[in-house]
């Protein structure tokens, strides 16, 4: 299935991967896992964090942050993303202010 574009919020389903340059104050759109492990990614290493430091801090093994990252489908992310779609809701991703 091939997600619309959108140049104000691409996703890692455009046609390139998102650059951290391009997503510097712009949201991550979460249709799919795929789109989850790019936004976690871009948010640890400007947090300047390596996987193990940021897997560490929120009580993760390393090698699931790096499933996570690389878009594996997790059986949890599959149905938080399975909840949303039933509730039609869309998930975006963002830098928080707090």
């Amino acid at each position: 299935m091939r997600l619309l574009s959108c140049p104000d919020m691409p996703t890692s389903d455009d046609s390139e991967a998102p650059d951290s340059a391009q997503h510097a104050d712009k949201p991550f759109r979460l249709y799919t896992a795929a789109s989850v492990g790019p936004a976690i990614r871009h948010y640890r290493k400007e947090a300047g964090l390596t996987q193990e430091e940021l897997a560490a801090m929120a009580g993760l093994h390393r090698s699931y942050l790096s499933e996570l990252e690389q878009g594996r489908e997790t059986e949890q992310m599959r149905r938080i993303l399975r909840l949303l779609k039933l509730l039609g809701v869309r998930a975006t991703l963002q830098k928080a202010d707090w």
